[in-house]
């Protein structure tokens, strides 16, 4: 499937993205558009404004959907891929449940069976790349788990998240890395693992402590998860020989052992 030209359906409805999701609905099982919107906000879809029209512009200007596709087939062969459908919009950068870097220059979310990114008009082509290498490496592992992404664990959550960013650092570089990456000190990781995660282990997605645990939220610190994630990988590669393909399988309980 690859790219799908979404710039065609932004350069006629831009300002009604309802009618953008209606396009979407095919790629939903029983949500309306209004559902599909909501879902998409929440993880950095653009809000009609003048901000996001001047993304959409430099996005045009970029050829951001002739480079994603080049990206995307690069990765597909690379990795033996599926062939999902990709939905490039604006970024809303005052929005979405997080950014990814504190300067919002890019955000995305991924199913097994399609992937969206959203940009603004600060991307170069590596920072765009970086974000794909991250979102396309969660399809291929959702694709390869036996487990159903409902059943995951906040476990599972912060290996999937540490596993695509650890990709980011083999393709594209360190200096591409999300800044959570690197937010906090491991003395304080080690800390944090203690206080607040070591015991919620097996929260389901459904349950609110999982979202809390991973993004951050109450007394949780911002993008905990995440950041642990991104450890608890760190360390299992440093005593194991890295190749993206097994990255797809290893199940999430072996980047324990090292704790």
């Amino acid at each position: 499937m690859g790219i799908v030209r979404t710039d065609q359906w932004l350069k006629d409805n831009f300002s009604r993205p309802l009618k953008i999701c209606e396009k979407l609905k095919p790629y939903f099982s029983k949500k309306s558009p209004d559902e599909i919107y909501n879902e998409l906000l929440h993880f950095g879809m653009y809000r009609p404004s003048f901000g996001s029209r001047n993304h959409l512009n430099r996005m045009l200007d970029f050829k951001v959907w002739d480079r994603v596709e080049l990206l995307f087939n690069k990765y597909k062969q690379k990795w033996s891929g599926p062939d999902i459908p990709v939905f490039l919009f604006p970024l809303n950068q005052r929005g979405g449940l997080f950014s990814w870097k504190d300067d919002k220059k890019k955000g995305g979310v991924s199913f097994a069976d399609k992937m969206f990114l959203f940009l603004s008009d600060h991307n170069d082509e590596k920072e765009i790349e970086a974000l794909l290498v991250h979102e396309y490496h969660h399809v291929c592992r959702l694709q390869k788990s036996t487990k159903k992404y409902e059943h995951y664990t906040l476990l599972d959550s912060i290996i999937i998240e540490g596993l695509a960013e650890y990709a980011v650092l083999k393709h594209c570089g360190d200096q591409y890395l999300a800044e959570w990456c690197n937010r906090y000190s491991e003395a304080e990781l080690n800390l944090f693992w203690d206080r607040f995660i070591k015991d919620h282990l097996t929260v389901k997605k459904h349950e609110k402590v999982h979202d809390d645990l991973l993004f951050g939220g109450r007394s949780v610190p911002p993008l905990l998860g995440y950041a642990l994630g991104y450890q608890l990988v760190n360390k299992f590669f440093d005593n194991q020989n890295y190749s993206v393909i097994r990255s797809f399988k290893i199940p999430s309980s072996q980047f324990l052992d090292n704790e």
